[in-house]
């Protein structure tokens, strides 16, 4: 994908308008933060003025000092950077207002997206300034776009998409993913929004089905001993692994069983893995696995639409 590059942008000198995914706590081994830590480097080395802007969380249009991102500036000092005040604290962020969009690009004279987890919504910050400054991709960014491509474009076969958590919303993607990957197993919460989808039982679902809906646990907090095999079966057999969301509560020692045994016989594989999103992160933390994936994605939304869609708004406004 040609998207505008980092490097292209004449950034000397300039007030640098960066935008980041802080909608996280103000750690610095956070993911999000570290991804973005290449694209400051580089910034600071040419004697660009960094301007950070950024949210965090649901303020709703209104000041909420327990989601200030005054804690993040300490993180950022070391580049010299300025961190605005979250950008949810106005309604025109989330409505994606024209005058609001003008108000923040006045903050900058070039504009660098460093934020894809955030790049399938259309706010002010995400699509509305790029109409207005030269902008382009963060270093982040671009290998977020290379790395998931690599899912559906001359992928290597069979793919199997794990597709769990507790997020119903997920399941609209379903449709989606059925069409590159070979197989989709579904675990977490999941099963339990699919109606009568979830009373059959895994020892019945033939090898050539193509979505598998594990069975879960009485608690509904994990899947079934049964489930996991099943999981683990299909696992093996890949060649490509898509993973979005825990198969359970693996914050419980309890509940951990399914997450543990699928990500263990995951990352025992020798195939192209990706994982993606906030809960499949720190799940990978807990377990100690997230150096078996070799790509490790700020996104989880932003991470399924890319995949079904080939692109977000995010993309096509920098274009």
């Amino acid at each position: 994908m040609d998207l505008p590059k980092t490097t292209d942008l004449d950034v000397a000198g300039k007030r640098v308008l960066l935008r980041l995914d802080l909608d996280t706590d103000p750690y610095p081994n956070d993911l999000r933060i570290k991804s973005s830590e290449e694209t400051l480097d580089y910034l600071k080395d040419k004697g660009a003025q960094i301007v950070i802007i950024a949210h965090k969380g649901r303020p709703g249009g209104k000041v909420n000092e327990s989601l200030s991102l005054k804690p993040f500036q300490p993180i950022f000092n070391r580049w010299g950077v300025e961190v605005k005040e979250n950008l949810r604290f106005d309604p025109g962020e989330e409505a994606n207002d024209e005058a609001f969009a003008k108000k923040i690009a006045s903050w900058g004279d070039v504009y660098i997206n460093e934020s894809f987890g955030n790049s399938h919504r259309e706010h002010a910050s995400i699509v509305g300034i790029p109409k207005l400054l030269p902008h382009a991709a963060g270093f982040r960014f671009q290998k977020e776009i290379e790395n998931l491509s690599r899912v559906f474009e001359n992928a290597k076969h069979p793919v199997v998409f794990l597709l769990s958590g507790v997020k119903e919303d997920k399941l609209s993607y379903l449709e989606g993913i059925k069409k590159f990957a070979d197989k989709v197993l579904i675990g977490g919460r999941l099963p339990d929004y699919m109606g009568d989808e979830k009373l059959v039982s895994v020892r019945s679902r033939g090898e050539n089905e193509q979505v598998i809906v594990g069975n879960l646990t009485m608690d509904k907090e994990d899947i079934t001993l049964n489930t996991i095999e099943r999981f683990v079966k299909e696992i093996e057999m890949a060649k490509t692994i898509v993973v979005s969301g825990p198969p359970g509560k693996y914050e419980n020692e309890g509940h951990r069983q399914g997450t543990e045994r699928v990500f263990k016989a995951i990352t025992a594989l020798s195939a192209f893995k990706v994982a993606g999103g906030g809960d499949t992160e720190k799940a990978l933390q807990v377990l100690r696995a997230a150096e078996g994936f070799d790509w490790i994605s700020v996104g989880g939304g932003a991470m399924l639409e890319f995949l079904v869609k080939k692109t977000l708004p995010g993309i096509e406004a920098l274009k």
